[in-house]
């Protein structure tokens, strides 16, 4: 797919001059748009987000540095360079002062302004990666962060490098917890496009309205609190890939938009009017049976088609118990500590089903890491919604010391419960049915028991 061209806007009321930069420009493999003096220029920015104006400062009643100032107002990372057949220090310091990214003066060589404009996008693109990355921890994920030595990890573990090496569409299927943003980020980085931005969004966890500015962008005023131009996340990751987790939770309002995006290479920002070529690499991930959506209507069938080209499931951690030493050693590495878990404690940690998948077996290492006293974390350490036993044997002799009754029937309970969500694919009605309890019974042991 053919990536989209930097996009450029030249202010100036000379036309021999947007000519002469229109024909540079677009010979140099940019898109560019001309306007005849400072009042169509800003009627240009409150219409289109430009990567780069370049604006005479001497124009009629609109200046350049009243383009500099809209051009700030409106679109905040727009890259703006100032020409002048008068240049002087104070108008220079002016123009740098109000955001320009650079100054240069009639006459000019092409060659010159062909280094100030590269700089000058190189500047943009940089702003576009630190305002996409403010507010988190720049990490990189690698294959070696996905631990495993089960089958089923294993053949993931063959897939990603082949899934990696091509720009097709993938769907991550696989409870919560399970992986599957790392696994997106294993693919991206793995790919040609490591280099370029990885970003990732829930689709569940943003309004429809707020979605779709996400999403595609918004132009200035296009509704209340749109006080600028804003890029969307397809745009911020231009050559790179987006990860759309929950996409079965999609509002259905944004579902053929994002089929049309698909299938056309194109997006329009909201408010826009104007398409947009995009060139990123879609990853979606969800939790939910997405064919399930498909056949109640909640999912458009052909957008399904669409992003489910390479499908890859995670199988939920207690299908897969052999894994579990291995990411505990990881995890306590991970921690920087010296403690090991005894054997007894790796037996009740074995036998757990872990329904919150390696999230929750990771947040309880850490628990325990922090609360035991002793290098070795046993059973006492362990918490006690977790401590249900692999095999419960009721005594058939009561020991001098007597039993304690209480304690055995909360633990048979307790395995039981726990059982019959395993059995039920942690369906709780299904489980409830199999205990041939009522689903508010059931519910309200797991709730005794801190088994949620």
């Amino acid at each position: 797919m053919e990536r989209p061209k930097d996009k450029i806007l030249v202010v100036d009321d000379e036309r021999s001059m947007r000519e002469l930069l229109s024909i540079f420009l677009e010979t140099e493999g940019y898109q560019v748009d001309v306007a005849d003096g400072g009042k169509s220029g800003l009627d240009a920015i409150k219409k289109e987000i430009y990567d780069l104006i370049i604006t005479d400062l001497k124009m009629p009643k609109v200046s350049g540095i009243d383009i500099l100032k809209a051009a700030k107002e409106i679109s905040p990372d727009t890259g703006v360079i100032i020409i002048t057949a008068f240049g002087t220090m104070e108008s220079a310091i002016e123009a740098m002062k109000l955001g320009a990214s650079d100054y240069i003066q009639k006459p000019f060589k092409m060659d010159e302004m062909r280094i100030v404009v590269v700089n000058a996008l190189e500047r943009h693109k940089l702003r576009k990666e630190v305002a996409l990355l403010r507010g988190e921890v720049k990490k990189r994920y690698s294959l070696e962060n996905i631990i495993g030595k089960s089958p089923q990890m294993q053949n993931i573990f063959s897939a990603i490098p082949k899934i990696a090496a091509s720009n097709a569409i993938v769907l991550i299927m696989g409870e919560s917890g399970s992986g599957k943003e790392v696994v997106a980020r294993a693919i991206h980085n793995l790919s040609d496009r490591k280099d370029k931005p990885f970003v990732a969004i829930n689709c569940a966890a943003i309004p429809e309205g707020l979605l779709e500015s996400e999403l595609f962008g918004h132009m200035r005023g296009s509704f209340t609190g749109a006080v600028s131009n804003k890029q969307g996340l397809f745009e911020l990751a231009s050559g790179g890939t987006l990860f759309l987790d929950e996409i079965a939770d999609m509002p259905q309002g944004l579902q053929p938009k994002l089929l049309r995006v698909i299938e056309d290479g194109v997006m329009r920002r909201v408010g826009g009017i104007s398409d947009i070529k995009t060139d990123v690499r879609i990853i979606s991930a969800t939790n939910r049976n997405i064919k399930t959506a498909v056949s109640d209507g909640s999912f458009r069938e052909d957008l399904f088609y669409r992003l489910n080209v390479i499908p890859l499931t995670i199988p939920p951690l207690r299908e897969r118990k052999e894994d579990i030493p291995l990411l505990i050693e990881h995890f306590l590495r991970k921690l920087n500590t010296n403690k090991t878990i005894t054997g007894r404690a790796m037996d009740i940690l074995m036998d757990y089903p872990w329904w919150g998948n390696v999230r929750e077996l990771e947040n309880t290492v850490e628990r325990m890491v922090v609360m035991s006293d002793s290098e070795n974390i046993d059973i006492d350490d362990i918490p006690d919604e977790i401590k249900i036993p692999r095999i419960l044997a009721i005594p058939t002799d009561i020991p001098q010391e007597g039993v304690d009754i209480d304690r055995i029937i909360e633990d048979i309970e307790k395995r039981y419960l726990a059982n019959a969500l395993e059995k039920a694919g942690g369906v709780k009605t299904e489980a409830a049915r199999l205990l041939r309890i009522s689903f508010r019974s059931f519910r309200h042991r797991l709730s005794k028991y801190k088994m949620q």
